[in-house]
């Protein structure tokens, strides 16, 4: 979608979106994409009526008829950070009526939301070939951010273990929040040593075991923001795919993952790997990698190709052990822009 930079337009009514604009919305969306994803737009609905103050979403309309939408979603602990921020995870505008400001408008809701709330800071990711996105980025004030994207073949990594996976425990903020190539390699999922850990899916009963270890990790209370990616994990995705380890009765590390397909126009399943963490009781006992080789094969038996994460720039043990998974730079670019 390429939008330019235009003052609000007259007559066009900026507003929440509400449950009966979804046949609209996928209407846009299909004639953007080419198909339909009114799954994906069910469940980012039903989150912000689930979750109303993570979750922001505009409609612009004019004369009755919705021109175009923008949903957003709050970052609370995501990449170590302290401020909060928005997550800008869709903006679309009706074919045939872009270029004529729309955009503008509902990004300037977003900021006047944004600003409302003291969230001075709007992140967002486009892929480097969708030329009319970053064109609107590009205009709309919007720098490349700082945080390394990240993705892997399912198919294609060889996940280490021991001292490679050590940097998850040990240090603070081993956290890596949401969401795209690696040199072929040979497929070790099954040789890895996953019988060090129980690993199963997530559940609910979790929640405080997790808790426990990020607050070990990050020497921070973050329950709040623990406490949603866990709900996410399991409401908000197409396909739960979470997973946690456990020994010796408790839990000791843990993945929040989801296949899904929509956020920052994508139009195929990928899993989007937001958290990773291990119990540093437990470094070097090789939980983080049984999770990762677990979710692999996990994925694989879904038909899932491919799996995206992203990365702090400066989190190099992270980075080590993604690269050395089979992980290396994605189609997506990372944006940012201050509101401050």
């Amino acid at each position: 979608m390429a939008e330019r930079a235009h003052a609000p337009l007259d007559g066009v009514k900026l507003r929440q979106l509400v449950a009966q604009d979804l046949d609209a919305v996928v209407d846009i969306d299909l004639q953007i994409t080419g198909r339909s994803r009114r799954s994906y737009f069910e469940r980012r609905l039903q989150a912000a009526l689930r979750a109303p103050a993570l979750h922001t979403q505009f409609a612009a309309e004019e004369n009755g008829v919705l021109e175009g939408y923008v949903l957003a979603r709050k970052l609370e602990g995501e990449f170590g950070r302290v401020e909060p921020a928005l997550r800008l995870e869709v903006i679309s505008v009706r074919p045939g009526e872009q270029g004529h400001g729309y955009g503008d408008a509902l990004l300037g809701a977003l900021e006047a939301y944004a600003r409302k709330h003291a969230v001075f800071e709007l992140r967002t990711q486009a892929s480097w070939k969708d030329h009319g996105m970053l064109g609107f980025l590009h205009h709309a004030g919007f720098e490349l951010g700082g945080n390394q994207m990240l993705d892997c073949g399912v198919h294609a990594g060889r996940i280490g273990s021991g001292d490679a996976e050590k940097v998850l425990a040990p240090e603070p903020h081993r956290m890596s929040a949401e969401i795209d190539h690696s040199a072929p390699q040979a497929n070790d999922f099954e040789a890895l040593a996953r019988d060090h850990a129980d690993v199963r899916s997530l559940e609910r009963a979790d929640l405080g075991e997790i808790m426990r270890i990020d607050r070990r990790i990050t020497d921070r209370d973050r329950s709040a923001y623990i406490s949603h990616i866990v709900d996410d994990a399991m409401h908000d995705s197409a396909i739960r795919v979470s997973l946690a380890a456990h020994q010796d009765g408790s839990v000791t590390g843990y993945v929040m993952a989801s296949v899904d397909f929509g956020d920052f126009g994508r139009t195929e399943p990928v899993a989007v790997l937001d958290t990773i963490g291990v119990d540093p009781g437990f470094t070097g006992a090789g939980t983080g990698s049984a999770l990762l080789s677990q979710l692999f094969v996990n994925l694989e038996a879904l038909r899932v190709e491919r799996v995206s994460t992203v990365v702090e720039r400066d989190n190099f043990g992270l980075l080590q052990f993604f690269y050395r998974a089979g992980f290396g730079p994605g189609q997506q670019l990372g944006f940012v822009k201050s509101l401050a």
